[in-house]
């Protein structure tokens, strides 16, 4: 969450009158952008994580733990705490890896934001200070809460929104922001951006968001699932008559407030590139990773009282800002707006934009709804067809909150009006120009991956996304499927245990060159993709490999083919089939390196100190174990850990005591205990630099 705009926010009547006047100017302000840096060179290879976490609040008297609302108070704390660390650090002249982090508001008033102070560098010394710089900013925010307030890293809290007190203190579930059934208005962040954010969606959309999400089915849960918490009979407000309408689904868990799906915590990785071009090779890249990553990281299995049949947040979020009107959901004709949008601004990506050969016009094959009169602005300004697509693309949205001091802006020095609808535009990736007077260069962000519950698991997930982009440079690497087949693989990624059930698409060769322009001398760090592959498809342990042979470009059908994320992580050998045989099955004979020796490649060509080799080893093998099952995902422990709870009653439901034990488990984990004991199918046998209180 970047810094907040101090002013008055307009209600959604007044913003929709400024909406063509935002875009119109942030157009402006980016071409502006562009025209500044998009010949600059040279950045540093750059990049930053953000950990968001819940403070829970423990009765323990009563076995409850809750969300403490006491975000405001934590903050200006921090903020304290910092100015005074930083003063004594430039007296010092302490060094950019040893700075203190930083914290940031997020939208739930429970939830807080933390950054390092300084970001990191692609070298072997700022990776191995990733998971220390974790602990650090635990420590401290833990430092200035009370003593029955911890932070937790939790992708979604279990009794969000069910009967009964859910926050400290408790208020009632309603208010005039998200009128919701479940949650009251004080749990969101009291900064007027926030609670006008949610009114603004409520009142674009027309109605209440609504999300439903599938009902775990165990032995004693009714069949057909009517859920009895939702009141049907309540009419405080005109959106009260939606779940009566049939926004609340049977069978499913309904929720119809923002706070469901943006009350949630993830791990995001923002990465800064040495120029635009590689910019945009990596935002392509790392977009078929998304949904891998999401469903490697699932850590949220239950919500609003109950188990569900799916494991992550991301079409909770999707649903939950979904401001798109009846039509523009193709639910009536378009008559009152001009375009009919297939995603919520919430989801996957929907348009690749590297200028390179290796990005085929085949993969961007969805239909990309964009607004025209944006894309004539950008390329008649000089502007590639790709990268107008992109943003003719994401500003077909309206902005959501306008504060009235910033409606008339120097388009010259002002990035407000674009980035109030780029950074509104959720996506799993996300490309981000240099802010305007500063020396940043142009970056991208890794936006899918589920929070962690320790800081050694989320460490890990970090440093291996950044090692696999160095690698994706270095190796020339080509991860390229069409864009539906990214999007299929996102609704596989929700299921329960698709990280050991499902197959997703993934593309066969990520080596084969596409044009002659590939085959140029490579330099410095950069490896040849024939010498690469030769070394990651070696077939015995002196090296010796496999002839690997360059064919002609292929149809797009056959680049790609269904792989288990085992086989995407770990790889899978060439097997021998017979034809008409039981394992003659699609792909099973293409032979794939896997990501993690990728990885252990990349590494092999850099000198690499036996303790940072066996630190990143570590990390590789949580997410190998994840991978083929040996240890499980976040979402398949605490679901096991409910059901396996003396207080659960096989009906779904997830009671108050049982949420305070599994909440006060994960903080056992989190400082370090019970790795080999009560989360032993999570953690069993990994060692880190584990958080101590």
């Amino acid at each position: 969450m970047g810094l907040l705009s101090l002013g008055t926010p307009l209600p959604w009547k007044d913003v929709e009158q400024y909406a063509d006047h935002v875009r119109e100017h942030g157009i402006k302000q980016f071409l502006q952008i562009w025209k500044n840096t998009k010949d600059k060179r040279g950045n540093s290879l750059l990049w930053g994580d953000e950990v968001e976490y819940m403070v829970v609040s423990y009765d323990d008297a009563n076995k409850s733990a809750l969300l403490s609302l006491r975000q405001a108070e934590i903050l200006t704390a921090l903020e304290e705490n910092e100015k005074k660390v930083r003063k004594t650090e430039d007296q010092l002249g302490v060094g950019p890896g040893q700075r203190i982090p930083t914290f940031h508001p997020e939208y739930g008033r429970y939830m807080l934001e933390a950054t390092p102070g300084y970001p990191y560098t692609a070298s072997l010394e700022d990776l191995m200070n990733v998971e220390r710089n974790m602990n650090r900013r635990r420590e401290i925010a833990k430092e200035h809460m009370l003593a029955h307030e911890f932070p937790v890293t939790l992708t979604s809290f279990p009794r969000l929104g069910a009967p009964g007190q859910f926050t400290d203190p408790y208020y009632p579930p309603t208010g005039n922001a998200s009128r919701s059934f479940f949650l009251p208005d004080e749990l969101i962040n009291p900064h007027a951006r926030f609670p006008t954010l949610t009114a603004n969606i409520r009142e674009r959309r027309g109605s209440k968001v609504a999300m439903n999400v599938p009902i775990f089915k165990d032995k004693n849960t009714p069949s057909p699932f009517i859920d009895p918490t939702i009141p049907y009979d309540r009419n405080l407000y005109p959106e009260d008559a939606n779940a009566r309408e049939g926004a609340a689904k049977p069978d499913h868990i309904y929720m119809d407030s923002m706070g469901f799906g943006m009350g949630c915590c993830c791990l995001q990785i923002t990465f800064q590139a040495t120029d635009i071009d590689e910019a945009r090779r990596l935002y392509d890249q790392l977009a078929p990773l998304g949904p891998i990553f999401l469903a490697l990281t699932a850590a949220s299995p239950a919500w609003r009282g109950y188990l569900s049949d799916q494991d992550c947040r991301w079409n909770v979020i999707a649903g939950s800002v979904d401001d798109r009107t009846e039509e523009e959901r193709g639910l009536k004709p378009l008559k009152n707006k001009r375009f009919v949008i297939p995603k919520s601004r919430y989801d996957s990506i929907d348009y690749y934009i590297s200028q390179g050969p290796e990005c085929r016009p085949e993969y961007n094959d969805i239909e990309l709804v964009k607004d025209d009169k944006i894309k004539k602005m950008l390329t008649d300004a000089g502007v590639d067809e790709k990268l107008a697509n992109h943003y003719a693309h994401l500003f077909i949205r309206d902005p959501i909150v306008v504060f009235s001091e910033l409606i008339d802006q120097d388009d010259s020095s002002s990035s407000d009006h674009f980035e109030n609808i780029q950074s509104t535009n959720w996506q799993t990736m996300r490309f981000k120009p240099p802010p305007p007077g500063t020396d940043i260069g142009w970056r991208v962000e890794f936006r899918s991956m589920e929070i962690q519950i320790t800081d050694f698991e989320n460490a890990a997930f970090a440093t291996f996304i950044v090692l696999l982009t160095r690698a994706i440079l270095s190796f020339k690497l080509n991860f390229y499927i069409p864009i539906s087949k990214v999007d299929r693989n996102m609704q596989v990624a929700h299921r329960r245990d698709a990280v050991i059930n499902e197959k997703f698409y993934f593309r066969k060769d990520i080596f084969a060159p596409l044009s002659h322009s590939h085959d140029r001398q490579t330099t410095g760090s950069e490896t040849s993709s024939e010498d690469a592959s030769t070394s990651l498809y070696s077939s015995d342990a002196n090296g010796s490999a496999d002839s690997v042979v360059r064919t002609p470009v292929k149809p797009v059908e056959e680049e790609y083919g269904l792989y288990t994320i085992d086989e995407i992580i770990n790889g899978r050998k060439r097997k021998s089939t017979s034809k008409g045989s039981s394992s003659d099955v699609e792909d099973d004979t293409e032979e794939f390196p896997g990501l993690v020796k990728l990885v252990q490649s990349y590494l092999d060509s850099m000198s690499v100190d036996i303790e940072t080799r066996c630190t990143l080893n570590a990390y590789m093998d949580l997410i190998s174990k994840r991978a083929n099952g040996e240890l499980h995902t976040a979402a398949r422990w605490i679901r096991e850990f409910i059901r396996g709870h003396p207080d659960y009653k096989f009906d779904s439901v997830v009671g108050s005591v049982v949420n305070y034990d599994l909440v006060k488990k994960v903080e056992q984990l989190t400082i370090g205990k019970e790795w080999d004991g009560a989360g032993e199918k999570l953690l069993g046998g990994m060692a880190g630099n584990r958080y101590s209180s």
